[in-house]
């Protein structure tokens, strides 16, 4: 059984009954509800044309949810207009779909699951596994997104900005349960690029694959986080980067600068180095400071302190760090670190701690204790020999 044909056919087939007239929620669940048959179907003898099979199944399967809602004159003539089986129509709304469900109205969160329900083609359990929720939250979650684009028609113009933003927060998510949405993430981004010609979307591919790239060398023994300076550079991907750079080198000669893009050059500089010290670090803060006039980020501007530090000097950094707010996530973590490089082992220690109590994840916070433990031992070997 080829499930990943059945969730590449799935947003066109929502498309074709969309265009028949079905509202968005209605035509997303008779497509579901025609997966499922698809599932029984298919590994006994699958049809010559998936897309077909599927539009026609998922057509009766709205036909017959109609007929139970609607009046006795309704059923009549929506029946009378089914559309005779065949191969599915030629027009393809996969695009379309991917500006419904990252339409404007949504929530981020709501976008997300709504894109990987309907676009990405998962379950619902599959989605509520990946956040770490009730499988039941995922469900009320997924349903007020259809309920809130039902009357959105695709005659309306999409933001790719926003199905941008959407895969960028797929990817961010990383792996849980048993749906790696990083590799998921790839793998909506690369349809959307052959279906437009961006350049941010080609930078938003060539980024996710230069992450991508690097994943299996920032863990360690039990989960245990590894930063980008201490990692095994043999482990990463050469494949993946070699793509993401051929991506972004495309994308950067048409002269249209946008955000991901900037990243992912960023992220490019980082591949290119064979070892931390390598790092062409007076690149990387230009690009940041691109990062910045585009987004006017804070992120981007803490991560700007960051490269000022290792390319001018950790006083430089911290003159940076101080132009930020402290509450931003992660601020206390980057000033810990440039204290230690300025020599304040101390006050690092103590930055790190308090990174630590604010950490997002458990390996993050496991990494932030371990480095305060670091700097006190050696604070306290410091003191022992002092005194001897």
């Amino acid at each position: 059984m080829d499930e990943a044909l059945l969730r590449t056919l799935t947003p066109a087939v929502i498309g074709v009954l969309v265009r028949r007239g079905a509202d968005f929620a209605a035509a997303e669940d008779a497509v579901q509800d025609a997966l499922v048959e698809a599932l029984r179907a298919w590994p006994h003898e699958q049809p010559r044309d998936p897309q077909g099979w599927l539009v026609t199944a998922a057509w009766r399967k709205f036909l017959d949810a109609t007929r139970a809602d609607s009046s006795r004159r309704r059923r009549e003539i929506r029946a009378d207009a089914e559309p005779p089986p065949g191969p599915g129509e030629a027009v393809d709304d996969t695009l379309q779909l991917y500006f419904l469900c990252a339409h404007p109205s949504l929530t981020p969160s709501s976008a997300v699951a709504l894109t990987l329900r309907a676009v990405g083609g998962l379950t619902t359990r599959q989605i509520a596994q990946a956040y770490l929720v009730p499988e039941a939250t995922m469900a009320q979650r997924i349903s007020r997104a259809k309920r809130t684009v039902s009357d959105v028609r695709f005659t309306r113009p999409g933001d790719v900005a926003t199905v941008l933003r959407v895969f960028y927060l797929v990817f961010n998510e990383g792996y849980s349960g048993d749906v790696d949405l990083a590799e998921e993430a790839i793998r909506l981004t690369r349809q959307l690029a052959a279906r437009i010609d961006h350049e941010e979307v080609a930078g938003l591919l060539a980024l996710m694959l230069l992450h991508h790239a690097r994943r299996t060398a920032r863990t360690g023994p039990a989960g245990r986080l590894i930063p980008l300076a201490e990692q095994d550079r043999s482990r990463w991907d050469t494949r993946m980067i070699a793509e993401g750079v051929d991506i972004l080198q495309s994308a950067l000669a048409r002269d249209r600068l946008g955000e991901f893009q900037a990243q992912a050059a960023i992220a490019a500089l980082h591949a290119d180095a064979r070892t931390a010290g390598e790092t062409d670090w007076v690149q990387i803060v230009e690009w940041y400071d691109e990062l910045v006039r585009l987004t006017g980020s804070p992120v981007a501007r803490l991560n700007r302190a960051v490269a000022i530090g290792e390319a001018d000097g950790p006083r430089a950094g911290l003159a940076a760090l101080a132009e930020l707010d402290p509450a931003l996530p992660r601020y206390a973590a980057v000033a810990a670190y440039l204290r230690e490089r300025d020599g304040d082992p101390a006050r690092a220690a103590q930055l790190y701690a308090q990174a630590a109590r604010a950490a997002h994840s458990a390996a993050e916070r496991d990494h932030l204790t371990r480095q305060a433990a670091r700097l006190n031992a050696t604070i306290t070997d410091a003191g022992a020999h002092a005194a001897e």
